[in-house]
């Protein structure tokens, strides 16, 4: 396994990440608990050390699922990886469509909360990577900030980072509290936050990529006909898995396909490398359920392309019709 480090941070994690959610939340009702249990041990096996999670993937009847999830199988593994989580969130169950809207929180009484919380669930005494899962409106960057380092100065966190983040909440936040990294959605498919990967690299912070493969449909395992339950699982509402995106998205397919196998690699090798190799500060967290994806994940890592390749690949997307894409449930005001 290859190891990238966070920014001028000194946090060491895998090159590429685990992105848990999708065990408990998203993608169809909870996997098997012992499955996922076993999963993660096989995980850390291979080398995976960033294991992503949130206090809010989980069901309606157990809200913390994730967190407990890893909390228990990771537990004889603490010494040996990174765990990071997020905090500043609730979902809007008054509406029965998923996905639920987002209630961002980021007031201090509730960070401090939901600290402990994370804490208690993860059976931890401190957490590696703590995000702010979405900016609120109502609160200040230099408010969260400070409240960062002071959770950081009683060793209940090690370092903090934003989700979905802006220049400018950034850069302010950066400005009371140095953050080590953010985690915005990039993919082949998702480009807009391109953008902030310089001003990452010039303020020092690293750039977990969540939602690497879109949401699964730059596997180029799915089509138009693939099921979903839309009770359960977001994929259903996705635009990305309509069936003209699939059309829309056919020259993308093939491209990665092309790619893939002059590498002798997958889709989603392709897909992970493209932006591993664009840049040395970008982590991606792909999630997954099942063993043979999480050894497929791990070996993008292992894939070079040349600075040349990678412009290439840059040009032909920006030359080619694209689909639409999930960027996110929505906030609510």
């Amino acid at each position: 396994m290859y190891y990238r480090t966070l920014g001028l941070s000194g946090l060491r994690v895998s090159a590429v990440g685990l992105g848990c959610m999708g065990m408990s939340h998203a993608y169809g009702a909870p996997a098997d608990r012992q499955e996922m249990t076993e999963l993660l041990a096989d995980a850390v096996e291979m080398g995976y050390t960033l294991f992503d999670t949130a206090e809010v993937y989980g069901t309606p009847d157990n809200p913390h699922h994730n967190e407990e999830l890893l909390g228990e199988a990771l537990l004889p593994y603490r010494d040996r990886i990174i765990i990071a989580t997020k905090f500043g969130l609730t979902f809007d169950n008054s509406d029965t469509a998923e996905p639920h809207a987002l209630i961002p929180d980021a007031r201090p009484g509730t960070i401090r909360c939901s600290v402990e919380g994370s804490l208690r669930r993860l059976r931890t005494d401190h957490i590696d990577l703590y995000y702010q899962h979405r900016i609120d409106p109502s609160v200040e960057p230099e408010v969260v900030a400070e409240v960062m380092a002071d959770l950081i100065r009683d060793g209940k966190i090690l370092h903090w980072g934003v989700s979905e983040t802006t220049e400018e909440y950034l850069r302010r936040a950066h400005r009371i509290c140095p953050v080590t990294a953010i985690q915005n959605r990039f993919s082949m498919l998702a480009r807009w936050h391109e953008p902030l990967l310089s001003v990452c690299e010039e303020l020092g912070i690293g750039f977990v990529a969540h939602s690497p493969l879109a949401n699964g449909v730059l596997t180029n395992r799915y089509t138009a006909d693939t099921p979903f339950d839309p009770a359960t699982d977001y994929r259903a509402s996705m635009p990305q898995y309509r069936a003209e995106s699939f059309e829309k998205n056919r020259a993308l397919f093939s491209l990665l396909e092309k790619l893939a196998e002059e590498h002798r690699a997958t889709a989603s090798q392709i897909s992970l490398a493209w932006m591993m190799n664009k840049r040395p500060g970008i982590v991606p967290i792909p999630g997954t359920r099942h063993l043979f994806r999480l050894k497929e994940n791990i070996g993008a890592a292992d894939i070079h392309l040349t600075d040349e390749e990678v412009k290439a690949i840059d040009a032909a997307l920006d030359s080619m019709e694209m689909s639409e894409v999930f960027g996110g449930s929505p906030i609510k005001k």
